[in-house]
């Protein structure tokens, strides 16, 4: 309901959060699976740890052990990749509030900063995933001409997990894509 005098545009616009359009719940439902998609991401990559004893050298027949742990702070990828996704999810929280909570929208702003803020979230989560997924690649494979070797294959459980948690932030990723088209053709319909 809009509250007009003399024919004048509102300045204020009450909602009635039960009588929305199918779309409404359809963006809500979308935002839901985003913030799921893009916590997972965040708390599997954070959680990712894996420590591994390997024989370096043997001195007579006693050997000498060495272990290794592979954790996702070890690498500034993994480190930006569980920061981007831990805002983007805090992002799809917040605007599940305000879209569930929020009854009044000043001079239809509210639509146009949901979009540029589902915007700069579609290319922070894009940033953080594609920064991870070059390192798993690089640890996958490794690199022959910078003498880089694969750990993948002495770790295998750390480069699952963080396989899983890419997946989910690409998953988050197209789920973002569709929020911010969907939030722009609702800006331009208003």
């Amino acid at each position: 309901m809009a509250l007009q005098q003399n024919g004048e545009k509102a300045m204020f616009t009450v909602y009635n959060m039960w009588s929305k359009p199918k779309t409404f719940w359809s963006l809500l439902g979308l935002r839901l699976l985003a913030f799921l998609a893009t916590a997972s991401a965040a708390l599997v990559m954070l959680l990712n740890k894996q420590t591994k004893t390997f024989v370096v050298a043997t001195i007579g027949s006693t050997p000498v052990k060495l272990t290794l742990t592979a954790k996702f702070h070890h690498t500034p990828a993994f480190v930006f990749f569980v920061i981007a996704n831990g805002v983007a999810s805090f992002h799809n929280f917040v605007m599940i509030m305000v879209e569930l909570g929020s009854r009044f929208d000043y001079k239809g702003l509210r639509f146009a900063v949901m979009a540029i803020l589902d915007m700069l979230n579609v290319v922070l989560v894009s940033g953080g995933a594609n920064a991870a997924a070059f390192m798993a690649e690089l640890g996958k494979n490794g690199n022959s001409h910078a003498r880089w070797d694969k750990i993948c294959d002495k770790f295998g459980t750390f480069c699952e997990h963080g396989g899983g948690a890419l997946v989910a932030s690409f998953a988050a990723l197209a789920l973002m894509l569709l929020i911010s088209s969907m939030s722009i053709l609702k800006l331009l319909k208003s």
